[in-house]
């Protein structure tokens, strides 16, 4: 979608992104958590239904995931922290008040892809609501008390696709570190956005847009809303600063409510918790924490760019599937050495491989072909000993019935053929019979050439070497 707007005016953005997190048990009880729970309202218990008398308990796998995310990052892990009381009602917070973060934060600060945070903190979960057709609502408490994790951002996002990038980015962050799964579809990561357009240095008014599921949904959203923003400023009118949500059928954000300040909440540090002085506990100190990250999803982009020179849309897919990554480099270690037959076998991976697993529609589980085997066939295609659709015909081959590469090219006849002697027979052939063509070759018409070439490929059933084919043609009709 193309946003038009007077040129002067300069869309600011702040995104809030809340992440269920992958622990055992929810956030202060001993709930399961469990996201592929399908039966409503069976992972409950007295302290997440906020039954009175109940006490919570931290999770301590939870703050720890927080803790993680922060160092991925960069960001100022705390000394000290607290959890405190956020006021509201409303049904899905059976409370009357959620136990979330305000004053001090586990992380502050920190940047991803360029892009700078403002805090990250934890908080519980609300339950899920099912609205059916405007007569009644459902509610689900299994989500509620699940722990979530909310990052902000500071205010320096300046379009829908970067906004994009950086939740997309977010979400392999999660993932790589096993924090979270951040499934968008599942609604473990949801994403608000504070949009703002203004004229000048200044920042013009925020309005928050919430119920964004999707990317798709975030960067249409955010779009939508700069360009109705820029409409009212084109009028005249005024920015109202207020809560919107989303419309994905109708493609238009609406007004909810008008934006709360935080002393609507009226925050006072949880009564029933502990405060946290993370310095004491030795796992969460700045050594223990760093000494546990993995590989990092921007690291990655950058080794696998220069170590194996790759185009940046195959550096994209590996980073973006473990599953994929680790198939290419175990190829990649057999292949040691050999540039060509690497070259090949990127290509290969993520063109034809892995569009025999997508029409497949299985999961890419690729045990199918051995990575032995996978890097043999790029050594024959390498060698020329099979053309690049004997090799296709052969992985597909593979991919299905299983096999060995020498094996399956020796008995579907698909080694190439390179003894100049015997295609100088088909080379003889195919002239006698394409006389014209020789001739309009002769006559300066290179086209004609691929012409011979494909009927001699034909004759031989694809099995004859074309460059030998090509040399053969050359000087016959020289």
């Amino acid at each position: 979608m193309i946003v038009l707007m007077k040129a002067d005016y300069k869309p600011t953005i702040g995104l809030e992104i809340h992440a269920e997190l992958k622990t055992q048990t929810k956030m202060f009880c001993d709930s399961k958590n469990d996201p592929n729970e399908t039966r409503p309202n069976v992972n409950i218990c007295p302290i997440c239904m906020g039954h009175p008398g109940t006490l919570p308990t931290i999770n301590r796998e939870a703050v720890r995931h927080v803790l993680r995310v922060g160092m991925a990052v960069g960001g100022e892990i705390a000394d000290f922290t607290e959890f405190d009381r956020k006021n509201y009602f409303y049904p899905d917070i059976p409370k009357g008040y959620q136990i979330s973060q305000y004053k001090y934060p586990l992380v502050k600060g920190g940047s991803i892809s360029g892009i700078s945070l403002s805090r990250i903190h934890l908080e519980e979960d609300t339950a899920r609501s099912t609205h059916e057709n405007g007569d009644y609502s459902l509610i689900d408490y299994n989500r509620a008390g699940l722990p979530l994790m909310e990052l902000v951002t500071e205010p320096v996002l300046t379009s829908a696709k970067e906004s994009v990038a950086f939740a997309r980015e977010l979400q392999l962050l999660l993932q790589y570190l096993e924090a979270g799964e951040a499934n968008m579809e599942k609604g473990e990561m949801r994403v608000e956005a504070n949009v703002s357009i203004s004229s000048d240095k200044t920042l013009g008014t925020k309005v928050e847009v919430k119920n964004l599921n999707s990317f798709r949904a975030v960067e249409r959203a955010i779009d939508y809303e700069i360009r109705r923003q820029s409409e009212l400023m084109e009028k005249g009118e005024e920015v109202v600063q207020e809560t919107r949500g989303w419309d994905e059928s109708k493609g238009v954000t609406f007004s909810q409510r008008f934006k709360e300040e935080a002393e609507d909440y009226r925050y006072f540090p949880e009564p029933d918790l502990p405060k946290l002085s993370l310095r004491e506990v030795p796992e969460f100190s700045r050594e223990a924490l760093s000494q546990g990250l993995p590989e990092l999803p921007w690291q990655k982009r950058v080794r696998l760019k220069e170590y194996f020179g790759l185009k940046d849309e195959d550096v994209e897919m590996f980073v973006r599937s473990n599953d994929w990554s680790g198939y290419f480099e175990k190829v990649a270690a057999i292949l040691s050495g050999n540039k060509k037959a690497l070259a090949l076998s990127t290509n290969y991976i993520t063109s034809d491989y892995a569009g025999l697993v997508q029409r497949a529609r299985k999961e890419t589980s690729l045990v199918k072909i051995e990575p032995k085997d996978f890097a043999e066939l790029m050594i024959m295609a390498e060698k020329d000993e099979i053309s690049s659709r004997g090799a296709k015909d052969i992985l597909k081959i593979m991919f299905e019935k299983g096999g060995r590469p020498q094996e399956i090219a020796k008995a579907e006849g698909l080694f190439q053929k390179s003894d100049e002697s015997e295609l100088g027979k088909t080379v003889e052939s195919v002239i006698q019979k394409n006389k014209d063509v020789a001739s309009d070759f002769k006559a300066g018409k290179p086209a004609a050439l691929q012409y011979l070439i494909g009927q001699a490929m034909k004759e031989t059933k694809g099995a004859a070497n074309p460059q030998v084919l090509k040399k053969l043609f050359e000087k016959a009709l020289s």
